[in-house]
């Protein structure tokens, strides 16, 4: 009788020992899979704001009016999508304005947004990332340029 009595003794407090080592185990990664899936989402997001922000410049008249409105879709499609992001870049490569009627030209626009991941708190996660997309769209070939 006394070996039962002790053998189920020495089985006290295994649950919480397991707990202790399984719980943190399973926070991080439902932590990483958070990471994942918001990383996921906004490269997604900025991607379509880069697509957003080439077809406006691809349609303006001029190189300058091009910039504007590029500008202005990439953070307009952003803030539709409500990505939370602390700076947002927009490059946009307007050399083919400069090229003559009747040749193809290309307009090409990168967005690249610093993500906010300070809310997730998981261990080796920065607290930022760099996201972009790089979108090209044709030109008119046979529309005046300026």
């Amino acid at each position: 009788m006394r070996l039962r009595w002790r053998s189920s003794r020495d089985n006290r407090g295994s649950a919480s020992v397991e707990a202790a080592i399984g719980l943190p185990a399973f926070v991080l990664f439902v932590g990483l899979i958070m990471f994942g899936g918001r990383t996921t989402m906004s490269h997604q997001a900025i991607e379509s704001a880069a697509a957003d922000a080439a077809r406006s410049a691809s349609i303006a008249r001029t190189s300058s009016e091009a910039k504007k409105d590029a500008k202005d879709a990439a953070q307009a499609s952003l803030a539709n999508q409500q990505i939370n992001c602390l700076e947002i870049f927009v490059s946009i490569d307007t050399a083919d304005f400069g090229k003559p009627v009747g040749e193809i030209g290309t307009v090409a626009v990168t967005v690249e947004c610093r993500l906010d991941l300070s809310d997730l708190s998981v261990p080796g996660v920065p607290g930022s990332r760099v996201i972009g997309a790089t979108i090209s769209s044709p030109l008119d070939t046979w529309r005046e340029r300026a």
